[in-house]
């Protein structure tokens, strides 16, 4: 189908686009959700039917070749590197232009658990941004870079919205970058009126990603038991990707307005990966090292939301800056011999 193969092929750019356009209508989270219902339904299609190869290596001439986890969950149909990025993208557009008006606490232009709608300026942005995710991922496969290639994407096109909407590249420096009380004690940002006069009628001084799942602790803690989760459930089913998509599906829940929900897919994906990838372990030691993966994975996204997006203006994903560390760790422990066959995943692109 692919007419002109590669990261060129025509179908797959007009995928692209219209991924991410759908995904600035739908908002980030919901978009991400999406992926994630996906990814699970394929990913427990393929265990079922004993369907064997990875589920995300795609022949560029034939579109059905990645199957359904491939090609739409994590490809570029609502690959978060499509549909999520250029979701946060617009979102981004949509906030310098003052589109949006809403009660969010934060700088608007971090609301990805708003829909666009039909704004045609915000779909533009969000399909531009939807084949730039596509390009960078591919770009990742080629040279063969040893992480995940979309949550990489995700982390670029991020820094690469921001640049081009004008926002400050990594947000606020003149404070601790690594203090969440500000928060807590209802600081805010100096604001001024139409007279000029100043109050503390702004923004927190700091905005955290997860204001209820921000404590080193805590986040430890929720991945140490995700990390077993899904070490368990790569074990028993021989796929890294099904709790990330139970997790990942979790994220309609912020959508529908569910306090305190918990966001883990970072720390799922990473856990599956390394419990299958422990050379002639059992099921109890590769378990634990799901566990200890999804510990790390926890606490690189808090320090990420910490650094990168609390003191910023537009959401550069947290997450997907936790899956590009570990998965980049497992692949060097693969290289130094710990590990063996590492599977740092691949979208589905030739």
């Amino acid at each position: 189908m692919a007419v002109d193969g590669g990261l060129l092929a025509v179908d797959l750019l007009l995928v692209a686009f219209a991924g991410g356009a759908v995904g600035a209508a739908l908002g980030g989270y919901a978009a991400y959700g999406l992926a994630g219902l996906v990814v699970t339904v394929g990913e427990i299609a393929r265990v079922t039917t004993g369907a064997g190869g990875s589920p995300l290596v795609a022949d560029s001439a034939d579109l059905g070749a990645a199957g359904v986890t491939g090609l739409v969950g994590y490809g570029p149909v609502l690959g978060p590197h499509v549909a999520f990025a250029g979701a946060a993208a617009a979102a981004a557009y949509a906030g310098r232009k003052g589109h949006l008006d809403t009660d969010f606490p934060y700088h608007e232009a971090k609301h990805l658990a708003a829909p666009l709608g039909p704004r045609p300026g915000a779909l533009a942005v969000g399909g531009a941004f939807g084949v730039l995710g596509y390009w960078l991922a591919g770009l990742s496969l080629r040279l063969g870079l040893p992480w995940d290639p979309v949550a990489a994407s995700v982390v670029v096109s991020a820094l690469l919205h921001r640049a081009v909407f004008g926002y400050p590249l990594l947000g606020r420096l003149d404070t601790d970058l690594l203090d969440m009380s500000p928060y807590r004690d209802g600081d805010r940002r100096m604001a001024a009126d139409g007279d000029g006069a100043r109050s503390l009628a702004g923004r927190y001084v700091v905005e955290p990603w997860l204001p209820y799942q921000s404590e080193w602790a805590t986040v430890g803690l929720l991945g140490l038991v995700v990390g077993v989760f899904a070490g368990f459930l790569a074990v028993a089913t021989g796929s890294y990707f099904l709790a990330f998509g139970i997790a990942a599906t979790g994220l309609l829940f912020l959508t529908a307005g569910v306090e305190r929900f918990p966001v883990t897919h970072h720390m799922a994906l990473p856990a599956g990966i390394a419990a299958l990838a422990v050379p002639g372990a059992g099921p109890t030691v590769a378990i634990l090292v799901g566990g200890a993966f999804g510990v790390l994975a926890g606490l690189v996204g808090e320090l990420a939301q910490r650094v990168l997006y609390a003191h910023a203006d537009t959401h550069l994903d947290p997450p997907s800056v936790a899956i590009v560390v570990t998965t980049l760790l497992v692949a060097l422990l693969d290289l130094a011999g710990v590990f063996q066959q590492a599977a740092v995943p691949t979208v589905g692109l030739a």
